[in-house]
């Protein structure tokens, strides 16, 4: 059958890239054509838009592309309709996606959305629009089904995907060695976000903390669509070491991590580094997301404890002095480092086994074979 996938940021590439292999595995003829990024790619079909030119983040920025926006949109729907694909598999990216959904469903495409929407978040009336445009909706954190049922949705879930991504790593054994890393300095990971006002916002904080633990070696987590380079020039001359396509490695060998919000928090967490969260938006985003936003946290560890199990600092409050302060105590308070670590066994246990990926595929193809 032909696959048709749509992710538009970093995580949603991760996703979409196990997603693909595990359908290769339930149909051998499974063909693909997607929007996504260099993981999809490794996987085989055709690439028709890279996320790097589409992850536009918060109200203001979406404003200010929407050029780009409306462009990237059209170009979606003309290859779609051109493909004539068996299945459309839309993940996460709602902005973009629901609007791609209900163009493909008024053209009597089956419609499979793969991580959900934050319709939860706010604006929860969208759920009615989901009803409408979306034939199964795949949801990976377990609040979700409740949440769903409420407003009458029956819904797939299918577990964390992270988990399989997890699952699947393979340590480098000589990880340090290879990106000539300080073999006897504790690892303070940075994980500054995969879009380009994240970076440009939260790397220069994250950066200034460094000087203040010269025991500790601090290392950033580079998103394969810049350089070196680029990261440098918010370094502040400090020469922090980059490393590339190996964010699990750096998670692996870390003593503490700088985290963006985003699934990085998660990831983090699952293996079990202690972390700080840190979100800083444009003014407008920020001020307009504290009206309608309905969530009482911002980072999926906490989300889905329901309680504050790592700390988050939004906007004013993330700064180098409020990171630092967090960060010491993360290093060097081994009752609060030991809590923290506590939290996440119960949120291993929460989350559930692997095979997100394959019980995902399953599902597709067996929905795709009844259309």
């Amino acid at each position: 059958m032909k696959y048709y996938l749509v992710a538009g940021e970093a995580s949603g590439d991760l996703h979409g890239a196990n997603l693909m292999k595990a359908l290769k595995g339930k149909d051998p003829n499974a063909g693909f054509r997607y929007f996504g990024g260099d993981l999809m790619q490794a996987e085989g079909g055709t690439l028709v838009k890279h996320y790097e030119d589409m992850a536009f983040m918060g109200f203001a920025e979406v404003v200010m592309n929407l050029r780009t926006i409306l462009k990237n949109l059209k170009l979606c729907k003309t290859d779609l309709i051109s493909y004539k694909p068996n299945v459309l598999i839309l993940i996460d990216f709602p902005g973009f996606n629901l609007k791609i959904a209900e163009f493909a469903k008024a053209r009597g495409l089956l419609v499979c959305y793969y991580i959900s929407p934050k319709v939860w978040a706010w604006n929860q009336k969208r759920v009615l629009k989901i009803k409408k445009v979306v034939d199964h909706l795949f949801c990976i954190l377990p609040f979700e089904v409740d949440f769903y049922k409420k407003w009458g949705m029956d819904i797939d879930y299918v577990g964390n995907p992270l988990l399989d991504a997890v699952d699947a790593f393979t340590p480098d054994p000589d990880f340090l060695g290879h990106n000539k890393l300080i073999t006897d300095k504790k690892i303070v990971a940075l994980l500054p976000g995969s879009r380009k006002q994240e970076i440009s916002r939260l790397l220069p904080e994250m950066v200034k903390v460094a000087a203040a633990f010269s025991d500790y070696q601090f290392v950033i987590a580079g998103a394969p669509t810049f350089t070196n380079d680029y990261y440098q020039q918010y370094a502040n001359s400090a020469n922090i070491p980059v490393v590339f396509n190996s964010t699990y490695n750096l998670l692996n060998n870390a003593a503490a991590a700088i985290v963006a919000s985003g699934t990085a928090t998660l990831e983090t967490a699952l293996f079990n580094v202690p972390q700080v969260v840190v979100y800083k938006g444009n003014v407008l985003t920020i001020g307009i997301a504290r009206m309608l936003i309905k969530i009482r946290f911002i980072s999926l560890v906490n989300l889905i404890m329901d309680e504050q199990v790592v700390k988050e600092l939004i906007q004013e409050g993330c700064n180098a002095v409020t990171i630092g302060a967090e960060l010491e105590k993360l290093l060097e308070d081994n009752n609060y480092r030991s809590k923290m670590l506590s939290n996440y066994d119960k949120l291993d246990s929460r989350m559930g086994e692997p095979g997100a990926s394959r019980h995902t595929s399953e599902l597709i193809v067996q929905y795709a074979l009844k259309q």
